[in-house]
């Protein structure tokens, strides 16, 4: 008889458990530190506006959506990192591998948080942060009609409305003026005075509007000697609205692609033409709504192998690895992005070739950690040691050297003296051919896997010192 195998599904539930406590806290605290980024541009909007407590959280719950597209994947790949983290330093990795359990069957609870998250992250991409946008644009232009309206008041004289100063009587029950008096100084140098019986002020969101309605007046225009006269039925004054549309930069009034929903970007590209340059516009923010939250899945699994490089006395190397990794991708997104806009290569292939290629780094990374490997091979771990020996060495020595002989004045420093001992052996890499003395700050170096009697012997094999020590080596002879 077969025997159906059972999910270990208390072995999924206490990952599950150990992943998502570090995921709610980072989350926390990098949706705080962004949260604080953007509040002083958002104060001056309140402090312009007026606006009480109850509109400034409308205010920031439709502002802030758009930072969960890179909070929540940063947060996810924190958690798994930090989650993975413990359970090696506290060597319940070790144990469950000791009881048969393999990194490919820890795996499945790392998916599924993975893929809920990433879908998270897709609804808010897809859906609410454009309708964030729509609603953010209708409330600007809400507070900006508040505005005028609580600065309309009867018999006082009203600068709500920028060049157009207001004079209203009486006002009803119904919003309607009695008794009006409105001077006119847009693009003027004598106002146009209107006088009135009634009105009412009309608002047009779509067009950022608000119109005053004057019935049963005249209407005075003066032009130096010459005075016109004009009495009217019904007059009209439209009025843009001007309100403080800026938040940290942003543009919060205009109908922008962010507040397009897919199909209306789809049909915007339609229109403009795929190939133009407006219209791969539309097409890009179409992808990148779609691409960053199955990135978020991907950054959250290449978390696993990365949190499993610390250990009992080990560096836990898995935060600024992921950090790194974070960045990186970001780096490359916004890169194809560009690429794709300006028609270096087809938009689907460019937008999708951060998710491909990092998918394919996530799996190498895997596959390494799990055969029981260093993330990066012996080769690479070469290349890197060559290129800081190579490159970043000589230009962290010359810094050096430049502020040791501007602080001591002198051309050898005192610390060059200790080296001069010769007593001890040389260490030497011999993959890059390069020596240190004794007393060299790269003296125990890993990749140095030689020694020599001295330096002469040294020398003579074909290895040359650093620059640290080839100035100990000149300044000796």
């Amino acid at each position: 008889m077969f025997r159906h195998k059972t999910l270990p599904l208390l072995l999924y539930s206490y990952i599950a458990a150990e992943l998502l406590a570090p995921f709610f806290a980072s989350f926390l605290i990098l949706y705080g530190v962004f949260f604080l980024v953007r509040l002083t541009p958002l104060l001056e909007v309140v402090l312009d506006l007026q606006i009480n407590f109850s509109d400034f959280i409308r205010l920031s719950s439709y502002i802030f959506p758009y930072m969960l597209l890179y909070v929540i994947p940063m947060a996810s790949m924190t958690g798994v990192i930090i989650g993975f983290t413990r359970l090696t330093n506290d060597r319940e990795i070790l144990a469950l591998k000791a009881c048969g359990v393999s990194l490919r069957q820890m795996l499945p609870p790392v998916v599924i948080i993975a893929v809920i998250i990433g879908v998270l992250t897709g609804f808010f991409s897809i859906r609410l942060i454009p309708a964030g946008e729509k609603s953010m644009r209708l409330l600007m232009f809400q507070l900006a009609k508040e505005k005028i309206d609580s600065g309309l008041k009867e018999k006082t004289f009203t600068e709500a409305l920028g060049d157009l100063v207001v004079y209203v009587d009486s006002i009803d029950e119904k919003k309607n003026w009695h008794g009006v008096y409105v001077s006119d100084m847009r693009g003027k140098k004598q106002p146009i005075i209107t006088m009135a019986k009634t009105g009412h002020m009309v608002a047009e969101s779509e067009k950022m509007l608000v119109t005053i309605v004057l019935n049963d007046g005249t209407l005075h225009n003066t032009d130096g000697t010459d005075n016109q006269i004009i009495e009217f039925k019904r007059y009209q004054l439209q009025i843009p609205l001007q309100p403080p549309t800026k938040v940290g930069g942003d543009d919060v009034t205009t109908l922008s692609r962010g507040s397009m929903s897919q199909q209306q970007l789809l049909n915007a590209a339609e229109k403009h033409g795929p190939t133009t340059k407006r219209g791969l516009s539309y097409l890009t923010e179409y992808h990148h709504r779609l691409v960053l939250p199955v990135g978020c899945i991907i950054l959250s699994l290449l978390g696993l192998p990365l949190g499993l490089q610390a250990g009992p006395g080990k560096k836990a190397a898995g935060i600024p690895l992921g950090l790194v990794f974070f960045i990186l991708y970001y780096i490359s997104f916004t890169t194809f992005r560009v690429f794709c806009e300006d028609s270096l290569l087809p938009v689907v292939i460019g937008m999708w070739m951060p998710n491909i290629l990092f998918a394919g780094l996530t799996f190498y990374v895997f596959y390494r950690v799990d055969q029981e490997k260093p993330i990066f091979s012996q080769r690479f771990q070469d290349f890197l040691a060559d290129c800081y020996e190579f490159i970043a060495l000589p230009f962290k020595e010359h810094v050096i050297d430049r502020i040791s002989e501007v602080m001591t004045k002198q051309k050898v420093p005192q610390h060059y003296e200790r080296i001069s001992d010769m007593s001890m052996l040389i260490h030497a890499n011999s993959h890059s051919k390069i020596f240190h003395l004794p007393g060299c700050d790269f003296y125990d170096c890993l990749n140095c896997n030689i020694e020599f009697k001295d330096a002469q012997i040294a020398l003579k094999a074909g290895f040359e010192p650093c620059r640290f020590c080839k100035k100990v080596l000149e300044n000796s002879k």
